[in-house]
């Protein structure tokens, strides 16, 4: 998939506001200091177009982005400073939490990880979370160019291995990116392509 365009559209924080279309959207979150916003400027090539930070949790609100006037690039707050908790399911702010589970329009979510650090708890929480709600998520694991490739197989083994242990039966797709390096832009790009193409080739909406 080729970026032609790529427009700021709409930041919030009430799911009701977000904008009306039915276009499908593709929402990126992770811990705050994942790497988010430059993986999204990597993605779209354009290097402002997410807010950079060495501040962790900088994104506070739902920032919508318009890709090719026909698909929502929906950039999301980070959960790395909320509290987790198994009973309400409060992993993150309570509008994300109603973005996920209300949004129609959502067709993946991409779950960003810092694939320098062993699994993380909140990590494998987040996504339990996702899917006991049964929402379609891929794995991004960012910042590649920081380590060794070595160390990269058995940091993902190691994710695995911990998902399988919360009763997954496969692991989720997943991509291995640096935004410093461009690595994974195409497979990302090629994967939200192939979703779009059969959503509008259904031409049944969501």
């Amino acid at each position: 998939m080729k970026i032609n365009t790529a427009e700021f559209v709409i930041s919030n924080s009430d799911v009701s506001k977000c904008p009306k279309d039915f276009l499908p959207e593709y929402a990126f979150i992770g811990r705050s200091n994942v790497g988010k916003s430059s993986l999204i400027n990597m993605l779209t090539n354009r290097q402002k177009l997410a807010k950079t930070s060495g501040r962790p949790g900088k994104t506070q609100l739902i920032n919508h982005f318009l890709i090719n006037n026909n698909w929502f690039l929906v950039d999301l707050p980070g959960y790395g400073y909320a509290k987790v908790s198994k009973k309400t399911k409060s992993v993150f702010q309570q509008f994300i939490t109603d973005y996920f589970e209300k949004r129609e329009q959502l067709a993946c979510a991409f779950v960003l990880i810092d694939i320098r650090h062993d699994a993380q708890a909140i990590d494998i929480e987040f996504m339990s979370y996702m899917g006991e709600s049964e929402i379609p998520f891929c794995i991004i694991f960012t910042k590649a160019d920081k380590i060794s490739k070595v160390k990269i197989d058995s940091h993902i083994a190691a994710y695995k291995k911990q998902m399988f242990a919360n009763h997954w039966a496969e692991m989720p797709p997943y991509f291995v990116t640096s935004s410093t390096e461009g690595t994974g832009r195409d497979e990302v790009l090629n994967y939200i392509d192939e979703v779009n193409q059969e959503i509008f080739k259904n031409n049944s909406g969501f």
